[in-house]
């Protein structure tokens, strides 16, 4: 071959390289070096199916005054019950107003559980003023029994809504 051909071919080449553009057939690596692993999809959760992350726990605690926020699934599987513990009585104060209706939304299996109101008894669940340091429950009808330990669940109580909570 010609001397000025390889000389422009090898010019393309290294123009082509510093540009960053890859040739058809051309490989970056070499045969010594490893391919780089797979990037590992992200959880479409806002919160990943573990503990509650810290930001999350800062949230509860500093805007609606509870912590220790855990959904726990009852042994006969038939109630679902939702605990917290007040900080500040004043912040918390939403979640045991009557006028606030509770829900548990399930999402992964498309269910809504309500707290039931027994005749002689009235709503499960804690009202009245809250008590930094108590620990405060609800308990929610799982009918069919649907919801199950592991599942991803959020807790809304009138403007409160815990986000990403796991039944336990």
């Amino acid at each position: 071959m010609n001397r000025s051909i390889l000389s422009a071919n090898s010019m393309f080449l290294a123009a082509a390289l510093a540009c960053g553009t890859s040739l058809p057939g051309a490989s970056t690596q070499t045969p010594s070096q490893p391919k780089a692993p797979a990037a590992q999809p992200k959880p479409t959760a806002r919160f990943p199916r573990q503990r509650l992350q810290q930001r999350a726990l800062l949230y509860y605690r500093e805007v609606w005054g509870v912590d220790s926020l855990q959904v726990r699934y009852t042994e006969s599987g038939e109630i679902v019950r939702f605990s917290y513990r007040v900080v500040d009585g004043e912040k918390a104060r939403a979640l045991n107003d009557k006028q606030n209706v509770p829900f548990l939304n399930a999402p992964d299996v498309h269910v809504q559980l309500v707290v039931p109101a027994l005749e002689n008894v009235g709503q499960l669940r804690q009202t009245g003023t809250p008590i930094p340091g108590k620990l405060y429950w609800m308990a929610f009808s799982n009918p069919g029994r649907s919801v199950k330990p592991g599942e991803l669940v959020n807790v809304v109580i009138g403007p409160f809504h815990a986000d990403g909570l796991i039944v336990q």
